[in-house]
């Protein structure tokens, strides 16, 4: 590009200095850090109360974090004057609030910068830290503050919840004091196709009455505009949302119906080979061997597995375990039909058949069709309304097991609320709308 035309650099511009009301008078290289001198670009040398010129009395030196620029941190050396006024005898320093909060070690640049990295770079805070030049501790502390002022708080992020999904999660696998929380996410954008589910709100404890208290604190508008919530099979939930919310529909989610069989398959099939052989299953016992595959769906089998099941229901001491893996099937094959109406029809005469007239040998099914008795009106209710799958629940799940694991852990919980909400709340698009 022969024709283009070079300014010359500006250091306060680059730096983003000029947007804290900064200009630039000097510069330090050092191999670990930058070093940046500055000073407000509008002085104020009048006096507050009597409205005279002041005297000025020195200057103070003040050192704050900035965000960095390439692979140095960026401190700032503030100067900040100091003025008399001989009027009034008053004493006083110019306002550096637009630079940052009173006795902060970081601009708000960046504590933008940090909360940026953090929820939409998904950098640990370690690295923040190590991008700021300062400790752990005072990076961790800056970001959630301002996470919980620009988003966390924000009682807009509410708005606009129809349908919520609600889970247990453990957030820590330690012995000491309670490992539980309740999630609730918001599931309206699954729904209508507009975007991914987000983290809505955590609270301590797993039991009816936290969920049923989360729900009473909220605004009696808010409660009355939630038409579904999908949750798994612990009826503490069922209850809270049926008696904070009448009018919302429960729907007892994919996932946890067939995981109920699924166990149930399992149960079976280890009560069958400990009758047999009575002990437990070995690699080459024909129930262990195939422990795997009564598990995959039967349009999914491949020719090999095929035959090991041919051969293991061949065996009529097996006849059980048959009989729990055809329920298993039919489960499986409902949720896959593309035809809702159909599917639900194949899911109502699943818990038909296992209302009445089951052996009592076949324990596993008769205590699995007691189950789906009882919450029919919730397990039918998913074929009604689609988008309402709890699965984008375990999805956050995972999110916050990877956070975790990134974290090392976590021994504050009012920490690990904060940065689950900032890792999965859904604040990406606010927070560029905020940066831009």
């Amino acid at each position: 590009m022969p024709d283009t035309t070079l300014a010359r650099p500006d250091l306060t511009t680059f730096c983003r200095l000029d947007e804290l009301g900064l200009v630039a008078t000097g510069q330090r290289l050092e191999p670990e850090r930058a070093v940046i001198e500055c000073r407000l670009a509008e002085p104020d040398p009048w006096c507050r109360s009597c409205g005279a010129e002041a005297t000025p009395r020195g200057t103070i030196a003040r050192r704050l974090a900035h965000e960095p620029f390439g692979h140095r941190p960026t401190t700032l050396v503030l100067r900040v004057k100091r003025f008399s006024c001989a009027t009034c005898s008053r004493f006083w320093q110019e306002d550096t609030t637009r630079v940052a909060e009173p006795r902060a070690k970081l601009t708000r640049g960046a504590l933008s910068w940090a909360l940026r990295a953090l929820v939409v770079d998904r950098l640990t805070i370690a690295r923040v830290a190590a991008g700021l030049d300062v400790a752990w501790h005072t990076a961790n502390d800056a970001v959630i503050i301002e996470g919980r002022r620009r988003l966390i708080d924000d009682p807009a992020r509410f708005d606009g919840v129809r349908v919520i999904g609600v889970d247990e999660h453990v957030w820590r696998h330690t012995r000491r004091g309670d490992k539980y929380v309740t999630v609730i996410i918001d599931l309206t954008p699954v729904r209508d196709g507009t975007g991914s589910s987000r983290l809505l709100d955590m609270i301590e404890g797993r039991s009816k009455q936290v969920f049923k208290t989360w729900l009473a604190d909220r605004p009696n508008a808010w409660r009355e505009g939630i038409e579904v919530v999908a949750m798994d099979g612990f009826t503490g939930f069922k209850t809270a949302t049926a008696e904070e919310l009448p009018t919302a529909i429960a729907v007892m989610d994919p996932f946890h119906v067939v995981r109920l069989a699924g166990e149930a398959l399992d149960v079976c099939r280890r009560r069958v080979q400990h009758d047999i052989f009575g002990r437990r299953g070995r690699k080459d016992d024909p129930l262990y061997t195939a422990r795997r595959t009564l598990h995959t769906g039967a349009g999914l089998l491949t020719e090999r597995q095929q035959v090991r099941l041919d051969a293991l229901f061949a065996d009529e001491n097996h006849v059980e375990v048959e009989s729990t893996w055809g329920i298993y099937q039919r489960m499986v094959a409902a949720y896959r039909e593309p035809n809702r109406e159909v599917g639900k029809s194949l899911m109502q005469a699943v818990i038909d058949s296992l209302t009445d007239g089951v052996p009592t040998a076949l324990v596993e099914l008769r205590k699995l069709g007691r189950t789906l008795r009882q919450r029919a009106a919730d397990i039918l209710a998913f074929f009604d309304r689609p988008g309402t799958s709890n699965g984008p629940t375990e999805a956050i799940n995972g999110r916050l097991e990877h956070l975790r694991g990134s974290a090392l852990g976590f021994r504050n919980l009012a920490n690990y609320i904060a940065r689950s909400l900032l890792e999965a709340g859904g604040f990406r698009p606010l927070l560029h709308a905020q940066l831009r």
